[in-house]
């Protein structure tokens, strides 16, 4: 099994809105700001940022052909101050959940992408903040942690670099 990132482009949007439809269905689980909109689906509104802001980069994680998941990597010069990268969503399809296939798109985002890192989970995202704290620990990745509100949410803020 290969396992590999490719960057969405923008005539794949439509696949991209309906991983993310199904990525805010989950992530609704642990918060009461998503909601189902008029079409039966979550909708992700700024979808056409990705292609018209410079530093928002989706990536489609690729098993062999098929596409199990994706990533949103921010980066310079969308990210202005202390960050290199921030790693703001990760979705990887539940049949393929378990599998050790998220942490391993992420060693394949680390291999290319050197530079100081945050990644941001709702607090009540416990399956994320295990996912985390795995990877961390897998990785042997020293990190910071806080917690603040972030978009109305209480979150944690993980900082680390990748050398």
């Amino acid at each position: 099994m290969n396992l590999k990132l490719k960057e969405v482009l923008e005539t794949e949007k439509t696949i991209l809105q309906n991983l993310y439809s199904l990525y805010l269905h989950d992530l609704s689980k642990f918060t009461t700001l998503l909601d189902i909109g008029e079409q039966g689906n979550f909708e992700y509104e700024e979808i056409d940022d990705f292609w018209e802001l410079d530093g928002l980069t989706p990536y489609f994680i690729l098993l062999d052909k098929d596409i199990i998941g994706f990533m949103l990597l921010l980066e310079r010069p969308f990210l202005k101050k202390d960050y290199d990268f921030g790693i703001n969503d990760l979705f990887i399809l539940n049949k393929y959940k378990g599998q050790g296939l998220g942490r391993k798109a992420i060693q394949e985002l680390f291999k290319v992408k050197k530079g100081k890192y945050f990644v941001i989970e709702l607090i009540e995202n416990s399956p994320a903040v295990s996912f985390w704290k795995n990877v961390y620990s897998d990785l042997n990745i020293q990190y910071t942690e806080k917690q603040d509100v972030v978009d109305d949410e209480q979150c944690l803020i993980q900082t680390f670099t990748i050398k």
